[in-house]
């Protein structure tokens, strides 16, 4: 059995340059959103969801994006709402939701 049931992994990567970057949205505060929602759902930690900070994962154009292991299923997002959405039915339901969902 896996440490955690799912590991979630948001780029927070800023391009130095000025191109596009998750950074850019955000990203980081939105990590920390979905972060303590999950800490606030008691689901996080050994056994459940752990939410952490990567690098660039070289999806800039399609970004902000995250990912979610086991899985590995991709997603971007606009809002907490889309967040939200990602919690409450990948992460506790355990549905991909489709809408939000990036080719793999």
């Amino acid at each position: 059995m896996a440490y955690y049931k799912y590991h979630v992994f948001f780029c927070t990567n800023t391009r130095d340059d000025g191109a596009q970057c998750c950074a850019q949205c955000d990203a980081l505060g939105q990590r920390s959103y979905l972060k303590r929602r999950t800490k606030e759902l008691d689901i996080a930690g050994p056994g459940g969801v752990r939410i952490n900070t990567a690098g660039c994962m070289n999806r800039c154009a399609e970004g902000p994006v995250l990912v979610v292991y086991p899985e590995a299923v991709w997603y971007t997002y606009v809002d907490r709402s889309d967040l939200d959405e990602i919690l409450t039915e990948h992460l506790m339901g355990g549905r991909i939701v489709e809408r939000l969902r990036l080719p793999g």
